[in-house]
């Protein structure tokens, strides 16, 4: 099997949070170099201060994150997650390949990104692709240009399911880190009367706006760039936020100053291994689950105040 590597170059006192960021896109582990406390582990696992010239001559100040994505995985994708999560973390970064060729994009997505269809209704068509729709399903077009989602990831999938079951007529929706624009357009074109995306990133709100059109409903979305809430106003019959845990948790005290009466939230990208945070967090803003699900070591759930 082939693999691409994907390297991320970050200040020292912002691994963990990059660590946390980084293991969203695979569910095998990542590989941390981190060399800021280097002669005390010497002394701990090897008992010696005696440490290679190499080691020592390391950047004390900065650590490297090794991700490797197989083939059968999207590694475009996974890279423009990475820098729009990290940008919109404030965390200063260069990022880098080994495998991937940025000079035809548009290409590189197209063999990775084909058709998938999504619960009861809902089919995810590449916009250079033909579907046959036999099932008579919800066909959103889509273009992912340069932003996060496609719905191939577990979890934006996770979302577009729960959407899947849940929009009904006359719901107004608000997708906190849209990304590509996905959740927010399949919610209108799933019948809700209104949509808005918020992201950090320029970028993604134009891709977003893009495939609004490709889609034919312009006039019942609207995109903008802002951090998490801050630009919002009004309120919302559904929430959703596929964004890291540690945004999740910091949303949470605010988010249902947007939320209708009745009102549900739906947070995603959520690694299995942070579930319990994510389970305190909601507990302690009196929210109750109404549903969780699980693929690929990602959750998401439901959730409505208490």
């Amino acid at each position: 099997m082939n693999w691409t590597e994907i390297t991320i170059n970050i200040p020292q006192k912002y691994t963990d949070m990059a660590a946390a960021i980084a293991n969203m896109t695979v569910p095998y582990g990542i590989y941390i170099e981190d060399y800021s406390d280097l002669e005390e582990q010497a002394l701990e696992i090897a008992h010696i201060n005696l440490i290679d010239e190499g080691l020592l001559a390391r950047d004390r100040e900065k650590s490297v994150i090794h991700i490797y994505i197989s083939e059968c995985d999207n590694a475009y994708e996974a890279l423009e997650f990475l820098k729009e999560r990290l940008s919109a973390e404030g965390i200063p970064f260069e990022i880098g390949s080994i495998g991937v060729d940025d000079s035809d994009w548009n290409e590189n997505w197209k063999k990775y990104f084909h058709t998938i269809e999504i619960g009861d209704k809902l089919a995810v068509v590449p916009s250079w692709e033909e579907y046959e729709n036999k099932d008579n399903r919800t066909v959103l077009n889509i273009d992912p240009g340069a932003a996060f989602g496609t719905g191939t990831h577990a979890t934006t999938s996770l979302c577009l399911n729960v959407l899947d079951k849940r929009v009904t007529e006359d719901m107004s929706v608000l997708d906190i880190g849209c990304g590509s624009g996905i959740l927010a357009i399949a919610s209108v074109l799933l019948g809700a009367k209104s949509a808005l995306g918020v992201d950090i990133d320029a970028q993604s709100v134009k891709t977003a706006k893009e495939n609004a059109e490709i889609n034919a409903i312009s006039d019942k979305t609207d995109f903008i760039v802002g951090n998490l809430a801050d630009k919002v106003s009004g309120k919302y019959d559904i929430i959703c936020a596929n964004i890291v845990a540690d945004v999740i948790i910091s949303l949470l005290p605010d988010v249902d100053k947007f939320l209708a009466d009745n009102g549900i939230v739906i947070i995603s990208g959520i690694i299995d291994i942070r579930e319990e945070d994510i389970m305190k967090a909601v507990k302690d803003n009196n929210f109750a689950i109404l549903e969780s699900h699980y693929k690929d070591n990602w959750c998401a759930f439901v959730l409505k105040k208490e």
